[in-house]
């Protein structure tokens, strides 16, 4: 593995408890093959592993990741621990538990007894002796309910060393407070990008009152989901691209960023060139007004 180099992708930065993280991330979903979750072509395994290395070596020290991304023949963990193991001293990697896959990629949901054991599958593929963030994902059916006692559990594995900070995904502003008042949350990973309803704005704006982390996924797939960016995103989008001579990606990420400074990112792709475009896009400079146009898309 080459030097990392001295200059981060961003001078921003932001603390995850007691973990400094730059805010241009990278997430791991994307490369076990050209759809997630076993779907489309099965990723070159050297490939990915040096998509990986580049990153770091920009200065991205937070990598998002999870046991359930995985394929027929890659698995997103091991790819991780593959290409940087040993890992250096300021890397943070999160990663995500509740969800789960069997071998044969069926989804499955946890019980808080079974949180454990996600966690320990977790370290056994990253071969660390610890997680350095997990974040809770709460699943479409529990959006309105409790998730006290699945945080309660993780809340446990925190005590007994072997999570050292803990996160919620996919939450309600009611579901971040039930956790707040278990243990300490240093993040909120939610779906949000240009277009998203003014309830997903308000958390936001809760997360930056609180000092915890806003951390967006799909910030570029958009309405597009796991499948990808949306065939056609919107003129204004287009038309903030074509100023500034960048890719659609770039403009969403961006934008994304401007949103405070406690919103983190963590795109992620398979591909070489895609990955140098959103790193780029940490130095992308939007102007008030067009910041201002973006915002209003879909409201």
């Amino acid at each position: 593995m080459s030097a990392r180099t001295n200059a981060p992708v961003s001078t921003r930065t932001w603390r995850l408890g007691d973990l400094t993280v730059n805010r241009v991330g990278f997430g791991a979903m994307r490369l076990t093959g050209t759809a997630p979750f076993g779907g489309g072509v099965p990723r070159d395994r050297e490939r990915s592993i040096g998509v990986l290395r580049r990153p770091v070596e920009l200065g991205v020290n937070h990598i998002d990741t999870a046991a359930f991304y995985f394929s027929a023949t890659r698995s997103a963990n091991e790819l991780i621990n593959r290409a940087l193991a040993p890992y250096p001293e300021d890397l943070v990697i999160a990663t995500k538990v509740w969800p789960g896959r069997d071998p044969s990629g069926a989804w499955w949901w946890a019980t808080p007894a079974q949180l454990r054991g996600q966690v320990e599958e977790n370290l056994r593929q990253l071969g660390r002796d610890h997680l350095d963030v997990v974040n809770l994902r709460v699943p479409p059916s529990r959006r309105t309910g409790s998730i006290g006692d699945h945080f309660g559990a993780l809340a446990g594995l925190r005590e007994a060393g072997l999570i050292r900070h803990l996160g919620v995904s996919h939450v309600t502003s009611g579901q971040l407070a039930e956790a707040r008042a278990i243990a300490p949350v240093v993040c909120v990973q939610n779906p949000y990008g240009i277009g998203s309803p003014s309830e997903d704005r308000s958390l936001l704006r809760l997360c930056g009152e609180l000092g915890v982390a806003f951390v967006p996924f799909f910030a570029i797939a958009g309405s597009g989901r796991e499948a990808g960016p949306a065939a056609r995103d919107s003129e204004t989008v287009y038309a903030v691209a074509r100023a500034h001579q960048v890719s659609v990606a770039q403009v969403r990420l961006a934008w994304t960023l401007r949103q405070g400074p406690h919103v983190l990112a963590i795109p992620g792709t398979g591909d070489p060139d895609h990955l140098a475009q959103n790193m780029a896009a940490a130095t992308l400079r939007l102007s008030d007004d067009e910041s201002a146009r973006l915002g209003s898309v879909g409201q």
